[in-house]
């Protein structure tokens, strides 16, 4: 099977995790992916292929030198993003793309006038969505590139490496991915997650990530009544996310600049509830991030009344750099195999975090790397079937250049 079909393939299941979930997964239907790729590894011939009871995969392929080298991972996630449907894609293959406007569906074009990532595909083939949902590439891609890069040692004997395992988890896209991965069980000394974006991306470096869940209680009061009686929630709602920088959004930061993101609001006059995320790369600027969400909490009782505005907040993960600061061997390992397969590194932060953040923490040193999807979160989304097969060219060198250390 080809990297193409095995990536259309996993598409066709809809595995979005859920953020208000209280299972594991989010979702039980991230376990009807999750057991296809139980039965595809076997199939594949991989060793000690193992599915767990929260849909948790591990599989090993063993080492065919006699001598012995590191065990390394490599990690993606099988979930897909909350922001849009992923449910019914409809992949297609826009062949030799010619760097013109492509139509999703009737109405619903892809343009490089938007989407200028576009033009660094000119020639490639690339695989689109309908225009209605998400595609998936994040992080199905980097699954295809992992099985295919395992597919292509196995059949190449003449490539020595040690043991190889691999894991596929749910629930990253709700930050609970790496909860309950095991890493005692998975048994490496370092890894990767296939989870990055274009060709070439690398990163060792994340936003420090929190989340602030307000709940505001008001009175409602018959409005022909109302005054010096009725707290409108919902109004108060808005006057608390106006203490919110507009410097300090999404929308207006890039690189190392940290924000807060208002993810949902749920109100009415009685009740209200904001959903926020706090990100900053900057420890130190991420806890006075979270102090002024704290600060903004206190002003509003000071002038509504004690208990007025609650905040639940929890920290998500940190920044990875802590942890691969001291073990920057891995990070070199990848940059001579993209060096050897001609990719050009593009070593960048990311504006996110991966499961990979967390998993270094837990003492697996994660770095980051490409898997080709962009637009991710979108329906605009798409992957390059050359960059996929490039990341299966690095997967592969990196399990080489390791193969070659000594006893």
């Amino acid at each position: 099977m080809d990297i193409t079909e095995r990536f259309i393939n996993y598409t066709k299941f809809d595995t979005q995790s859920a953020e208000d979930s209280q299972t594991v997964p989010s979702t039980l239907k991230q376990l009807e992916l999750a057991k296809y790729l139980k039965e595809e590894l076997e199939h594949e011939g991989l060793h000690d292929v193992e599915m767990d009871e929260m849909g948790y995969i591990y599989a090993t392929l063993p080492s065919n030198m006699k001598k012995e080298v590191p065990t390394i991972g490599f990690i993606s996630h099988y979930d897909t993003a909350l922001d849009a449907s992923g449910a019914n894609i409809k992949a297609r293959i826009v062949n030799n793309y010619d760097g013109k406007d492509i139509e999703l569906s009737p109405d619903i074009i892809s343009s490089p006038k938007k989407f200028p990532e576009l033009l660094e595909h000119i020639g490639e083939d690339i695989i689109v969505t309908d225009g209605t949902t998400l595609l998936g590439a994040d992080d199905k891609a980097g699954i295809a590139e992992i099985v295919q890069a395992m597919c292509y040692l196995r059949d190449h004997d003449e490539i020595k490496h040690g043991d190889i395992r691999v894991a596929f988890n749910p629930d990253e896209e709700i930050g609970m991915g790496a909860h309950h991965f095991d890493v005692e069980k998975f048994g490496c000394q370092w890894a990767y997650t296939m989870d990055g974006g274009d060709l070439g991306d690398l990163e060792y470096e994340n936003f420090n990530a929190a989340s602030a869940k307000i709940t505001i209680k008001g009175v409602s009061v018959h409005t022909g009544y109302a005054k010096g009686k009725m707290v409108n929630a919902s109004r108060l709602a808005c006057e608390f996310n106006s203490f919110i920088p507009d410097t300090d959004i999404p929308e207006t930061t890039e690189g190392y600049q940290g924000f807060y993101h208002l993810l949902a609001i749920n109100s009415h006059c009685e009740e209200a509830k904001l959903n926020y995320i706090i990100r900053d790369h900057d420890r130190k600027k991420f806890e006075e991030r979270k102090d002024f969400m704290e600060d903004i909490v206190r002003t509003m009782n000071e002038k509504y009344g004690a208990g007025t505005v609650a905040i639940e907040m929890k920290d998500q993960y940190y920044n990875m750099k802590e942890k691969i600061d001291p073990n920057m061997y891995v990070v070199d390992i990848l940059l001579k195999a993209m060096q050897e397969c001609s990719v050009a590194p593009k070593v960048q932060p990311i504006r996110g975090g991966t499961d990979g953040a967390q998993l270094s923490f837990r003492g697996l040193p994660c770095p980051n790397v490409f898997a080709g999807g962009v637009n991710y979160h979108g329906p605009y989304e798409f992957v390059s079937v050359q960059v996929m097969k490039k990341a299966v060219q690095v997967i592969v060198k990196i399990c080489e250049i390791v193969g070659t250390f000594k006893d």
